[in-house]
């Protein structure tokens, strides 16, 4: 049997029989992603449908100054309430989201035809309060076109004088990518999951070898290291592709458990989103092994090489999570660069599209030139004596 084979043979059964890295790599990083996902999803969608529907709250204060108002604004679906003695004071306690205030001479401008002002009192640093605010302000618009129009009719004018031109909407999106706006977030979970999914391994068979002391004899055989590198860099990465698999199949089992039909939206992770996304992210767990158990190789014991490994964890998914709330016009080369290739060419297949043959081939070339670099440095650091000497 080849070295290659062999030293991959007996890391996989060597783990396959240790229950951290089991639980770790086929249960941990493949069910923390999607469990993570359908808590933090389903918390969201709940909030957006409890706020879309219910009837909104709002302190009014000067509500005898403008009846007709507050009557229309109800029929809008706005509740009033009394109002607190200071708005500003309430907002900032956080014990109202928005307040509504008429000045006492709103009704005198309004009986000239002028312009009447009202306030909204809200605190724009508190996320609570966008949808209130949002809500609030189109019933008023509303109400102020309607106004428009009723003085221009008393008038004998037509209202389309003051409307001289009406854009008319053409929404070109989707409800699958309208999803794809909503989950722009999961591809950090999908690398999250890959990573966790090999962490472990890569681990044990460099830093942990050490550790226990049988590093030192395996380098010592009349074997090239780069054998024993691929070897293990190989029982790695497929520890890494099976956790992939599994976590991709726990997105999709939890999409079926968020209720987001309800938002006009589709969330399709079928057998297509499967394929193209093992695809896309094959390349990546080879580099993602390689730096692995690059970052494992400086560390003389499995407690550092953890703490060593979580500090890349977060460098590597900062972009993804970056690039959820930063939009970006994908270009051809951008599916070169390892991690933003792939986190272009998953948020497409979210979106209903599949990425082009030319966007592929770039991205699994990009990505695979990346990971063939790191093995060499890889192996650079596998040459090292310092290795081969048990901490």
């Amino acid at each position: 049997m080849h070295p290659v084979l062999t030293v991959f043979w007996k890391e996989v059964t060597e783990n396959l029989r240790d229950r951290r890295t089991i639980m770790n790599a086929l249960v941990r990083a493949p069910l923390l992603g999607p469990l993570l996902f359908l808590v933090i999803f389903n918390v969201q969608i709940n909030l957006l449908l409890k706020n879309a529907d219910k009837p909104l709250p709002v302190p009014v204060v000067g509500a005898a100054n403008a009846p007709n108002l507050v009557t229309a604004l109800t029929q809008e679906g706005m509740v009033p309430e009394p109002a607190p003695e200071n708005p500003v004071i309430a907002v900032r306690r956080q014990l109202d989201k928005v307040i509504l205030v008429i000045p006492h001479d709103y009704a005198k401008y309004w009986k000239r035809g002028e312009t009447a002002t009202v306030r909204l009192v809200y605190d724009s640093s508190h996320r609570s309060s966008a949808q209130p605010v949002r809500r609030l302000r189109k019933m008023l618009i509303s109400y102020a076109r309607m106004t428009v129009v009723q003085r221009m009719l008393a008038r004998g004018l037509s209202p389309n004088i003051v409307l001289p031109l009406i854009p008319e909407n053409r929404n070109l999106a989707t409800p699958q990518s309208r999803g794809a706006l909503l989950f722009s977030i999961l591809p950090y979970f999908i690398v999250m999951t890959t990573f966790l999914g090999g962490m472990y391994l890569a681990i044990d068979t460099t830093s942990g070898e050490r550790e226990r002391q049988s590093l030192e004899p395996l380098l010592s055989n009349p074997v090239a290291r780069w054998s024993v590198l691929a070897g293990k860099l190989a029982a790695t990465a497929f520890f890494a592709l099976i956790s992939l698999a599994l976590g991709v199949i726990g997105f999709s089992v939890a999409g079926h458990f968020m209720d987001v039909r309800k938002l006009n939206i589709v969330l399709d992770l079928g057998v297509h989103f499967f394929l193209f996304t093992l695809l896309l992210m094959f390349p990546l767990v080879l580099l993602l092994s390689c730096l692995q158990t690059l970052v494992a190789a400086f560390a003389k014991s499995f407690r550092e090489a953890v703490t060593y490994l979580s500090l890349l964890m977060f460098v590597l998914v900062f972009p993804s999570v970056l690039l959820a709330f930063i939009p970006v016009k994908a270009r051809l080369w951008m599916y070169a660069i390892p991690l933003l290739g792939q986190q272009l060419g998953i948020m497409r297949l979210l979106r209903g599209h599949t990425p082009g043959a030319l966007e592929i081939v770039v991205c699994l070339l990009g990505t695979v030139l990346a990971a063939a670099a790191s093995f060499v440095v890889t192996m650079r650091a596998y040459d090292s004596e310092r290795l081969a000497v048990s901490a």
